[in-house]
């Protein structure tokens, strides 16, 4: 057989493929149902748990036996994502309503992981068994082959909540994300109650039921006004603020405890909140702290920050609004699945959707309910019938050769090959005339049956049979009704599982922290030949200035309110404030610079420190690898960003030094190759930081700047190059962009 080969366009292949991946990942992975608010690997864990019995009354079973069941039948995508589910969904510190019930270490708020799955143990939570997955046998959803077609799992499970606003969702597909938080369960009942009294409500009526999200974690909902917009579009901002609390101790001291912590803290938060905290100490923003220790425990979130007697406790409290997370914002994005595709919803819009799904699971819940007590009501009948004519029925069974002879009696009066007692009885047998149903439950009737008070149980159940249909079909054919029978369910759950609001909600003005004026004095800048730096008592520059010449690269005096830059050989120039860094004694090791600034010292050079307050009063010389030159006026450097090119390079070039120009009358630049060339400072124009610069020497062939020397007028200067000591003020003085003289030959 011939070889077929299919000629297409890749690009066309690619954008096929990965539509369809997309679309698996968004409607089989990352997204959740707005009808039962549930992704499918959720889905499938709570229904594999039903099956294998996991009762909220029974004893707990191996997450790791669920975890494998669930693989195996329903989620073949890995182990992880199952049990990482299992206990997302058995934290009451995410979920307002934890759909599990775990035993052992599931985590904590701080951020510590459950224990492996080996060691946990889990069962279904009574609301889950009751509203979640209690009508599954009642054909009120549509079930499903699995992956491999061997087993049947619901599309969607018969949730009787707007469980999709209650516990909240938060998932990456391809493309989209959902961010939905959670809401006071009480509150969403109410609200879909009202909806579904009266169908025209809009979302700002809706919120007067519907105040906010309510997070696990409490906290404060600081824009209160932006909320309706928020649930009018399906996504916006919400800004969450920490609550905070204030105890003064015997000894005067004040401690200011966080007791709740916005709902994005949840994880490595509380860790990072304790180290911000530090840092603002550390980085001299506050010296207010006094000591700060996490005392939070299974009862609750404590962090407490003990602070000297005289803070100003206001304006601390704003400065940890403002430099940590204890105030941060949740991004809300309310989309989900709806009608088979990926949809961004309004409150009214899911309220509505869980509404249309209540009465579609209702509807086929009473038909297949109705359907049975109907089947009932039939064998009821016949039973009682039955009773009324004993004699004949047991005459019947003893003259019949088997039991197909004596239900074709019973069904369609056939008497024939029976013996009967009397001719009265086979005529009275061909006028009995029971339905299929009717004979069996004959047929398979005990004796204890034909009891007076059997017989009174069986007319009893037959008037309730009688009631429940008359029930079913007045909830199937009105819809008041029906609407009435599920607000009464929905408000029996609110009892039963309905809490207090944990989160304030409220409009809270933006925090407003005022530093304390730092007292300016004069320090002195060090920084080592390994860049590590340092501020000094000034007047410790003079009385050491050997030893830091020796063994310091820069050092200079400075205001400790100012700022400090560093020019580096790409042409950048970094700035960071002299406070950032750690006042010492000469002798100690300082920080390096890289941890106050943007400087990488794995990939560029300082060729200069310099006090930026000084630089506005000189000018800069600037000279690079490939002799070009300029000055630029120190006061283009009086910049506010962190990091700015100081100078423009040619491809290959590189800064080799910066100075400030004071008294300086001459240069000389000296090359790799030993030439020397001489000339006035003024010869070099002024430009602008971003321009090249001018030529300050013609260059040999592969030969480059080494170096830089500067002579002011009369000054005597000497160098010693390989072993040979070298008169700079002997060198004549030339033009700039000269070949210069070669004093060093190689």
């Amino acid at each position: 057989m011939e070889d077929r080969i299919i000629k297409t366009e890749y690009s066309e292949v690619m954008q096929k493929n990965f539509i369809d991946y997309a679309m698996s990942v968004i409607v089989a992975r990352a997204l959740p149902d707005v009808r039962d608010g549930l992704k499918p690997v959720q889905r499938r864990t709570l229904y594999d748990m039903s099956e294998l019995g996991l009762r909220y009354d029974r004893p707990y079973r191996k997450s790791a036996r669920i975890v494998g069941d669930t693989m195996g039948k329903y989620h073949p995508h890995g182990d992880s994502s199952i049990y990482d589910c299992l206990v997302v969904m058995a934290q009451d510190f995410k979920k307002m309503l934890p759909l599990v019930d775990g035993h052992g270490n599931f985590g904590n708020i701080e951020g510590d992981g459950a224990a492996a799955m080996r060691y946990t143990e889990a069962r279904l939570s009574r609301i889950t068994q009751e509203h979640f997955l209690a009508d599954l046998d009642k054909d009120v959803v549509d079930f499903i082959p699995n992956f491999d077609e061997t087993e049947r799992e619901p599309s969607v499970l018969p949730v009787k909540i707007p469980h999709f606003l209650i516990n909240g969702s938060e998932g990456i597909a391809v493309g989209m994300a959902t961010s939905t938080p959670p809401h006071n369960l009480a509150e969403v009942i109410d609200a879909e109650v009202a909806l579904m009294k009266n169908s025209d409500l809009s979302v700002s009526q809706l919120m007067r039921y519907v105040q906010g999200p309510d997070f696990p974690t409490g906290g404060i909902v600081m824009n209160a006004d932006d909320l309706e917009q928020i649930y009018e579009t399906g996504s916006g901002k919400v800004r969450l603020r920490g609550k905070v609390e204030t105890e003064t101790e015997k000894n005067g001291h004040i401690r200011l405890v966080i007791t709740e912590i916005p709902y994005t803290m949840i994880g490595a938060g509380i860790g990072k909140l304790l180290e911000d905290i530090a840092a603002l100490a550390e980085n001299k923003l506050t010296n207010d702290i006094i000591d700060i220790s996490n005392q939070s425990s299974k009862e609750g979130v404590r962090i407490v920050v003990e602070l000297k007697k005289d803070t100003d406790v206001e304006n601390f409290t704003n400065l940890l609004y403002k430099k940590t997370k204890l105030e941060d914002s949740f991004g809300v994005n309310m989309l989900a699945i709806a009608d088979g595709r990926p949809e961004v919803l309004s409150l009214k819009q899911i309220l509505q959707a869980s509404i249309d799904f209540q009465f579609a699971t209702a509807t086929r819940k009473y038909t297949t309910l109705l359907a049975k007590e109907r089947e009932k009501k039939e064998v009821q009948e016949g039973l009682i019938k039955a009773c009324n004519v004993i004699d004949l029925v047991i005459e019947i069974l003893r003259g019949s050769r088997d039991r197909a002879m004596a239900k074709n009696c019973l069904v369609n009066g056939v008497t024939e090959g029976i013996r009967f007692k009397t001719r009265e009885s086979a005529a009275m047998a061909t006028q009995l005339l029971f339905t299929e149903r009717q004979a069996d439950a004959i047929l398979e009737m005990r004796l204890y049956k034909l009891i007076g008070l059997e017989l009174e149980a069986l007319l009893k159940e037959h008037e309730e049979t009688v009631a429940n249909i008359y029930r079913y079909e007045d909830l199937l054919t009105d819809r008041n009704s029906l609407s009435l029978a599920i607000q009464q369910e929905l408000l029996e759950i609110k009892k039963a599982y309905g809490q207090k609001r944990r989160t304030v909600i409220d409009n809270v003005a933006e925090a407003v922290y005022v530093a304390k004026p730092v007292e300016e004095i004069e320090v002195g800048f060090v920084m080592d030949r390994f860049g590590y730096a340092k501020t000094i008592d000034a007047s410790s520059i003079e009385k050491n200035r050997e030893a830091l010449e020796a063994d310091f690269r820069f050092f200079f005096p400075c205001k400790n309110t100012g700022k400090i830059v560093l020019f580096t050989d790409t042409g950048q120039l970094y700035t960071f404030r002299a406070q950032d860094l750690p006042a010492g004694k000469l002798r100690d090791k300082g920080i390096p610079v890289d941890n106050v600034s943007n400087f990488d010292s794995a990939r560029e050079r300082i060729v200069l420190a310099a006090s930026q307050s000084d630089l506005n009063l000189f000018r800069l010389m600037f000279v690079t690898k490939l002799a070009n030159c300029k000055v630029v006026d120190g006061g283009e450097f009086d910049v506010s960003k962190r990091t700015v090119a100081a100078t423009k390079l040619m491809d290959g070039d590189e800064v080799i030094d910066v100075t400030v120009l004071r008294d300086q009358q001459t240069m000389i630049l000296q090359t790799e190759n030993g030439f020397f060339l001489r000339f006035p400072v003024s010869d070099v124009p002024e430009k602008k930081k971003g321009a090249v610069g001018v030529r300050g020497m013609k260059l040999g062939r592969e030969d480059t700047v080494r170096a830089v020397h500067y002579l002011t007028e009369g000054e005597e200067k000497m160098i010693e190059e390989g072993g040979i000591g070298i008169p700079l003020s002997s060198l004549k003085i030339a033009n700039r962009d000269g070949k210069g003289s070669r004093v060093i030959k190689g």
